[in-house]
């Protein structure tokens, strides 16, 4: 399988304070991996360095064979890199239809319009509506996004960055501030369209459960190092991950 990420040597520092720290990863196109660690681990540093959002101290960034290393981070989205945040990025006042055509629109424009944009062709009204329907947000189509439900919000903000046919989605904590009983579904329906798609996706995710059942590989971060790398019952239950990041685990299982 080839690699569509790779870092060398990723190094961000503030200061005396190493955020990154050495990182060197390779990613599979088309898997799923999951990205775990504390508060301060260097995770959301880590995606950051990979969309633009920052600029590294030291090491590169290459995607599907090409440096972005320190390239805009809006010229990175268009090539192909896109991401969802802890905190949903929607326009509050818009509604979720006008949210996903803005999206569509900027991304479009960097790529010189939606007829062979890599966006199928299609008006942006109708790929904005057929996003809607596949995330199950098409009864919020005309809602404001700021009196959306945290959940929805959520979907709205990963719909957001699917519409625009990504290479590699990019989530930081998906399920954060949604009900537990809600989480499984929210990712099932997220992976669901993922997978549809045959997007490579990295996500930063704080519950266990989630992990396990969800991801195909896991990158577990401390101090802005990646102690361990692999599949998930392998590094969820490594003795050092279980120690600086898991604890003990007393896991149930779910269904992604």
């Amino acid at each position: 399988m080839s690699a569509i990420l790779e870092t060398e040597g990723l190094v961000k520092r503030f200061g005396a304070v190493a955020a990154a720290d050495g990182i060197s990863v390779r990613v599979e196109e088309g898997t799923v991996v999951g990205l775990i660690g504390g508060n301060g681990a260097g995770k959301t540093t880590f995606l950051n360095l990979v969309t633009g959002h920052l600029a590294p101290t030291s090491g590169t960034v290459r995607f599907e064979g090409r440096d972005i290393t320190g390239l805009p981070s809006r010229r990175i989205t268009r090539l192909g890199i896109c991401r969802s945040f802890q905190i949903p990025q929607v326009f509050a006042s818009l509604t979720a239809r006008e949210n996903l055509l803005v999206g569509l629109g900027i991304v479009a424009m960097g790529r010189g319009a939606f007829v062979g944009s890599g966006l199928g062709g299609e008006p942006p009204e109708e790929v904005a509506d057929r996003v809607l329907d596949r995330f199950h947000l098409a009864a919020h189509r005309d809602r404001p996004a700021g009196v959306l439900p945290e959940g929805v919000r959520k979907l709205l903000d990963v719909a957001m960055a699917l519409s625009v046919k990504p290479r590699i989605l990019l989530l930081d904590e998906p399920t954060s501030g949604v009900s537990a009983d809600e989480k499984f579904a929210l990712m099932d329906l997220v992976l669901g369209a993922i997978r549809e798609e045959r997007v490579t996706v990295l996500f930063v995710e704080h519950d266990m459960e989630l992990v396990r059942t969800c991801t195909e590989r896991v990158l577990a971060f401390h101090e802005g190092r990646v102690i361990a790398d692999g599949p998930p019952a392998a590094v969820l239950e490594a003795p050092e991950v279980r120690r600086l990041v898991v604890g003990e685990p007393g896991l149930r299982e779910g269904a992604c």
